[in-house]
């Protein structure tokens, strides 16, 4: 059985930063694109970045210079950093685990594993 844990999320203070964490088990990341998605409250969910398993990145505009993915294989866990935060960025931010290993995938559907969520607040 596959299961992604997110961690990491908290509040913090505009500018401020976090690092969020997505453990897997019942699959290899390695083997896999890893995305990160978030949804803030009366929104849909949207997707922020995708790192294939041959290492290609994707990160969206809205967060291009401020966040950033990796993985540590022998940990089976992805990363994404978010650095110079903002309110907006406000959301619940979740992993998700697809087959693929150039192509960037950047829709919910192209993912197979999801993880609960991580609550990220963004507040002075």
């Amino acid at each position: 059985q596959v299961h992604l844990v997110e961690s990491g999320g908290g509040l913090v203070q505009p500018g401020g930063s976090l690092r969020l964490s997505c453990v897997a088990s019942g699959v290899t990341l390695d083997d896999y694109a890893i995305g990160w998605f978030r949804q803030a409250p009366g929104k849909a969910r949207e997707d922020v970045s995708c790192l294939t398993s041959d290492g290609s990145t994707y990160i969206a505009d809205s967060v291009k210079g401020r966040f950033a993915v990796s993985r540590d294989n022998s940990k089976n866990t992805a990363y994404l950093h978010l650095n110079s935060l903002k309110p907006e960025d406000t959301a619940v931010y979740y992993c998700a685990a697809g087959q693929s290993v150039h192509a960037i995938l950047t829709l919910r559907e192209e993912y197979h594993y999801w993880g609960q969520g991580t609550q990220v607040t963004v507040s002075s």
